[in-house]
């Protein structure tokens, strides 16, 4: 990110895109240029637009520091989320020393589902804030309590730091249910890129440690494998704003000694057993580095019997599910996973009401 474009007011820039995205097509194609189609997908045209804005106005994802990552991350963020969402209450929570955010729809009955959310960012950036409006909008639209779980950050607090905060507040979570008007026999994970590591990861653990476990899994563009290096990471590795050099950063900030990326507390595809897993929504993103490593983690929870629904938007771009604020092909895709996340926890409300036979 240019120091130019550090200058200018967040608001101005975020005002600058909505007008853009607001001019008609022919105007939008003079900015984008032509028509981009690799691996037989063409990027929708709204995610090429904001990805010329981005190029044109500086507004890059740094990886020179830690704190120029986070800075550029909040700030990107803050361009692109959108106006807060209305309609939900919002407080603070703190889960035996992790600190979270409780969203609760207005009007909302006690008894809900629980969403426990972990954000995206490499394990290096993000945290509350940089995902509120996602929050909001998945509680809101999906009528759920949404928890959202900090957890600390590399390279401060390298792996497996961030793993064992994800279980701590989910943990604190089953164990607290009630306390938070939520249903403690419908709870939910999820989580985006990084963060939907850590959402897979803690729904492993609740497998295995035999404790509350949860009754879906929402997953958007999750990284799963830091051993491989799949064909997306070539075909997507530069112009579509997660770039391989990023990759190689987080993943070097967040697990150094390179003999524990094999951790499937890490590179969760890794596990041996993924069976008993819960019903899982996982959305790929088509022009996604991240993309075929996602698609092999659903693959292989088919294969072990997870009824799984595997989502490629072909048109988008890493980080889609945050762009709230401009454009509507990504608020669409948002949105396709709030369905599946409130069709999927009214099926586990059913199997529930069903007597077992004797």
């Amino acid at each position: 990110m240019s120091k130019f474009a550090d200058a200018i007011p967040a608001g101005v820039v975020a005002g600058a895109l909505r007008f853009a995205f607001g001019l008609p097509k022919p105007l939008r194609r003079l900015i984008t240029g032509p028509p981009i189609v690799v691996d037989g997908q063409r990027l929708h045209p709204e995610a090429q637009l904001l990805l010329r804005l981005q190029q044109l106005g500086g507004q890059e994802w740094r990886t020179d520091t830690p704190a120029a990552n986070r800075a550029a991350l909040s700030r990107s963020n803050l361009l692109v989320a959108g106006p807060p969402v209305p309609g939900v209450a919002v407080r603070p929570v703190t889960m035996d020393g992790v600190r979270g955010r409780l969203y609760t729809p207005h009007g909302l009955a006690a008894g809900s589902p629980l969403l426990v959310f972990y954000h995206g960012g490499g394990w290096v950036s993000g945290d509350l804030d940089s995902h509120d409006n996602l929050c909001r909008h998945l509680a809101v639209e999906a009528g759920v309590r949404v928890l959202s779980a900090d957890y600390r950050l590399a390279p401060e607090h390298p792996f497996p730091a961030a793993v064992d905060d994800a279980l701590t507040a989910y943990a604190w979570a089953a164990a607290h249910a009630d306390e938070l008007g939520a249903d403690p026999s419908r709870l939910a994970l999820g989580g985006d890129s990084a963060g939907g590591n850590l959402a897979a990861v803690t729904a492993l653990h609740a497998r295995d440690e035999h404790g509350p476990r949860p009754v879906f899994l929402l997953l958007f563009y999750p990284a799963v494998d830091a051993t491989a290096r799949r064909r997306s990471r070539d075909l997507f590795g530069d112009g579509f704003f997660l770039s391989d050099e990023k990759m190689d950063w987080f993943a070097d900030h967040y697990a150094p000694q390179r003999e524990v990326r094999a951790d499937p507390r890490l590179s969760v595809l890794l596990a041996e057993d993924l069976s008993g897993l819960p019903p899982t929504y996982l959305a790929t993103a088509g022009f996604d580095p991240l993309r075929d490593e996602g698609e092999a983690f659903a693959e292989k929870l088919a294969r072990q019997g997870v009824p799984v629904v595997l989502r490629r938007h072909e048109g988008l771009f890493h980080g889609f599910a945050n762009i709230l604020g401009v454009g509507g092909v990504f608020r669409e895709a948002v949105s396709e996973a709030v369905g599946a996340l409130r069709t999927g926890l009214a099926l586990a409300n059913a199997r529930q009401d069903v007597p077992e036979t004797a």
